[in-house]
């Protein structure tokens, strides 16, 4: 049985996962279907990585919240179903972080929650792009995914590139990974030592296999 740690918003962290609601490019409640809700949990040595910021947002005036963590192996692929775009999705749970409980999604907030700018949403999403991809129309928000990327870059956004170079150095030197094409996604190193987790709830409580 895996133990992994549950991460509650408080005056530094702030958890609004973005597949418990339907303001995602998915414009679906996958968490809420598979009974996880706006639970956030990863592994500990993610928990621990993350106590190293506390100091660091709170010197700033900043927060880190965050949209995206363990994600069940059934909600990943209810995921794949609803949206079968190559590239968007790890093309099964085993090669997607989150369903290790080994990757987080995070964006930053100032004191208040409000965010700060960034080229892009997490996820690049927009209801814009969540209505063309459900109708089957990708070519445009492929291009707009292109601000997700590091290398991504334009004078007029020049604060969102800012704080998104920001982030990942604070990310880095709390001992996470950056994604070079998605600016929100950091995972552990070494993440193969981390197996797969399935997710189930018991008499309404969680449990957590390995596997």
């Amino acid at each position: 049985m895996a133990n992994l740690i549950e991460i509650k918003t408080s005056e530094t962290f702030i958890v609004d996962l973005m597949y418990s609601g339907t303001a995602n490019m998915l414009k679906t409640n996958v968490y809420g279907r598979v009974g996880l809700g706006n639970r956030c949990f990863v592994q500990s040595d993610l928990y621990q990585n993350l106590q190293k910021l506390i100091p660091v947002l709170q010197s700033r005036g900043l927060r880190l919240k965050i949209r995206d963590a363990y994600r069940p192996p059934l909600a990943h692929n209810m995921m794949l179903e609803i949206i079968p775009m190559p590239g968007f999705f790890a093309r099964k749970p085993e090669l997607s972080q989150h369903c290790h409980a080994s990757a987080i999604d995070v964006i930053l907030t100032d004191d208040k929650g409000q965010e700060l700018d960034f080229p892009c949403a997490v996820d690049a999403y927009s209801p814009f792009y969540a209505d063309e991809i459900s109708a089957g129309r990708w070519d445009d928000f492929r291009h707009h995914l292109e601000k997700a990327k590091y290398t991504w870059n334009d004078p007029a956004a020049a604060r969102a590139v800012a704080n998104r170079d920001m982030l990942r150095r604070l990310m880095e030197q709390a001992g996470f990974t950056a994604l070079e094409h998605e600016w929100w996604h950091f995972n552990l190193p070494d993440k193969e030592k981390y197996p797969l987790i399935d997710f189930s709830l018991w008499n309404g409580q969680p449990v957590f296999t390995e596997r």
